[in-house]
């Protein structure tokens, strides 16, 4: 079971580095929807310090969700998705292994990014290390999330604007508890108990997430 996860993680990570515009495609949306919101609101320093926190993550949401329409689409064009379905191993690993090639080459560029692009609305260091954990506790569950959405939608028409209709609602709390984090964080309230949340709603997620995307996708392809 563990050669499959990684290799399928492998397989999927090849692939998107091939498929270089893709990659980023994403990266670049972000960057050009976070950088623009100090050219438009100003630069008093207050205001761009509490706007940050939602505009990086409410940036981070859209490109992750812009990058949802790839992730069974691929496979269910060339045949592999059905191969998935006919393999002896759970189908859930496999949508594991999956989500988390997807971050890998979709989360983890944002929450890497994030950081510089945060020097632009004046935050503190140890905001910016706040508003990074809440991404990388954040991104991932969004990716988990997606993952029902995509294989919804698998195969329809109009299927990115149905992945978002689907997916922003459920992707809501994630949202606000990671803005929140550096909001508390900056009020001196401290930003643990925002973490712990998100904290608990990626193992949630880890824990549901693959089944419920596994049983989408057979039901989408039957």
């Amino acid at each position: 079971m563990w050669a499959v996860f990684t290799a399928v993680i492998q397989r999927d990570v090849r692939l998107a580095f091939r498929r270089r515009a893709d990659v980023l495609t994403t990266v670049f949306f972000f960057i050009m929807v976070v950088s623009l919101f100090p050219l438009g609101v100003g630069p008093e320093r207050e205001l761009l310090r509490t706007l940050a926190p939602g505009v990086l993550w409410v940036a981070a949401l859209l490109a992750s969700t812009v990058s949802l329409g790839r992730l069974f689409a691929l496979d269910h064009a060339d045949g592999t998705l059905e191969q998935m379905l006919l393999s002896p191993e759970p189908l859930s690993v496999i949508v594991a292994a999956k989500v988390l090639a997807h971050w890998l080459v979709s989360g983890l560029p944002l929450v890497a990014l994030a950081p510089l692009l945060a020097l632009q609305f004046d935050l503190t260091g140890e905001a910016i290390a706040v508003l990074t954990a809440s991404l990388l506790l954040g991104t991932p569950v969004l990716s988990l999330v997606g993952a029902i959405g995509a294989a919804l939608t698998l195969g329809l028409r109009g299927g990115g604007v149905l992945v978002s209709l689907l997916v922003l609602p459920l992707s809501i709390p994630v949202l606000i508890f990671g803005s929140g984090a550096v909001g508390a964080h900056t009020s001196g309230l401290g930003a643990s108990a925002h973490l712990y949340l998100l904290a608990g709603l990626l193992a949630g997620s880890l824990v549901l997430t693959p089944w419920a995307a596994a049983a989408a996708l057979r039901i989408s392809v039957d």
